[in-house]
């Protein structure tokens, strides 16, 4: 390493790991009093390193020592080290959640000595620490406002002037990001480097699987970005594997698209699960699908002693963890009002007949979609009616999108009737997107089964057998 390290108030020496429990109380007195530190096993408290044997098991147990004993939970990186040709151990850590306990006793760090709170002194400790909770957003970073994604940044402006839930006089993005405090000396905080830039390590993983449960998965992916985008794109990775059935006749000759699970819904457990995860866990938002079930999932602890019920039925005021990225969210009436958001999911799903479900877990919080069981019986749109020159389904007649795809037949039938359909009209008859529909065309070219005389506009299809 070069340089002798020498205990202070942020650095801990230990000379082996027979010192983990004083380890581990020195860990919370550093983080009760700087919210971050790093401790070092295999260094004597003079600074002379004598080494330690490591291993991943080694490893392990701190890890594992460090979750059991610290409170509120934090998530410190463990390494193996080499310093001066001798194997050591750096633990590197941070949090915001004061105050901590070790062994269920607080302790702040004078010096380089750890000592306990007062019952006196920890009560003054709490409320100070009420007072200023959740501030970590508002914390100064190293990223540069060069560094925001523009499309995202004016896609912002115009969902906030829509809304309506906060004046902007000007566009200047130095104006806003000051107006809004995501800005200080052109540095942007914690907040505006996750709402608007990709500079973090932050993931959702999205995956589906072909069973109930996590053994054979047909698609996984995984999503980087700032928070917008990571919104709108699970959003629509959900939207694209629910199943939609087509009712047409139920409002005049317009054809409705309904989803298995009310998108409203889905919505604001994405928003919810980006809001209120824990920003220092290095773990990821997940997005399972099963045959059975959509679970949502983000690594942020409930609030202690409250229940999901407390919010659905009763009158809990809202525990922002991360007050500064909700409120930006709130502008962009993405979040309808504090505390609403289980209660909105509930109600929605209610309407819909679709049941959820709300679990706190060790690790974090997962809301979950059951799915309803396939309808054998629904009537398939086999008979197609022709109206004032445009072609729909039986008004009383429901169809799953992908059951509309699968007919290019249907397609066929509709040229020979009418040459000069278009394609909108196909896509509006068959209940499926234009896209869907331009597929089924090039299918049918390829085998030889339509094709197309004269230019698009003006011209006509013919059906070859």
């Amino acid at each position: 390493m070069g340089v002798m390290l020498k205990e202070n108030e942020k650095i801990e020496l230990k000379r082996s790991t027979s010192l983990l429990k004083e380890a581990i109380i020195s860990i919370v007195a550093i983080l009760n009093k700087h919210g971050k530190g790093e401790l070092y096993f295999g260094i004597d408290s003079k600074g002379n390193i004598r080494g330690q044997q490591v291993t991943e098991k080694t490893l392990r147990d701190i890890s594992q020592r460090i979750a059991q004993n610290i409170e509120p939970r934090i998530f410190p990186k463990i390494e193996k080290v080499t310093l001066e040709k001798k194997d050591c151990i750096k633990i590197c850590f941070k949090g915001d959640d004061k105050p901590y306990f070790a062994f269920g006793i607080a302790y702040i760090r004078v010096a380089d000595e750890d000592r306990k709170l007062s019952p006196a002194e920890l009560r003054r400790f709490i409320l100070k620490a009420e007072a200023y909770s959740g501030k970590w957003d508002k914390n100064l970073t190293e990223v540069s406002v060069d560094e925001i994604n523009r499309e995202t940044f004016n896609d912002f402006l115009i969902k906030v002037k829509e809304a309506g839930r906060l004046k902007i006089k000007t566009e200047s993005r130095l104006s806003v990001l000051n107006k809004l405090e995501l800005i200080r000396h052109e540095k942007l905080t914690e907040a505006a480097k996750f709402l608007f830039t990709d500079k973090h390590s932050m993931e959702v993983q999205a995956a589906v699987f072909a069973g109930k449960d996590k053994v054979t998965f047909l698609d996984i992916k995984k999503f980087n970005g700032n928070l917008f985008d990571l919104l709108d794109r699970t959003e629509l990775y959900l939207k694209e594997r629910l199943s939609w059935r087509v009712v047409i006749g139920r409002k005049g000759m317009e054809r409705e698209e309904i989803p298995e699970i009310p998108i409203a819904a889905l919505r604001e457990a994405l928003v919810n699960s980006l809001i209120h995860r824990d920003f220092s866990n290095p773990k990821g938002n997940e997005i399972a699908v099963f045959k059975n079930r959509i679970e949502i999932y983000n690594p942020g602890f409930f609030p202690e002693g409250l229940t999901p019920e407390d919010f659905i039925y009763g009158e809990e005021h809202s525990y922002l963890r991360n007050p500064k990225i909700a409120e930006i969210f709130y502008y962009t009436k993405d979040v309808e009002r504090w505390a609403s958001g289980l209660k909105r999911i509930y109600d929605e799903c209610t309407r819909s007949k679709v049941k959820v479900e709300f679990r706190i877990l060790k690790t974090g919080f997962v809301t979950i979609f059951y799915r309803k069981k396939e309808n054998k019986n629904r009537l398939k749109p086999e008979i197609l009616v022709k109206e004032n020159g445009k072609y729909f389904y039986n008004k009383n007649t429901e169809s799953s999108v992908k059951s509309s795809v699968k007919s290019s037949g249907k397609i066929v039938h509709m040229i020979s009737d009418n040459p000069k359909i278009t394609i909108p009209e196909m896509a509006e008859a068959l209940g499926i997107t234009t896209r869907a529909v331009e597929k089924q065309i090039a299918k049918l070219k390829r085998e030889g089964k339509i094709k197309r005389i004269g230019p698009d506009k003006g011209g006509y299809w013919k059906a070859l057998d």
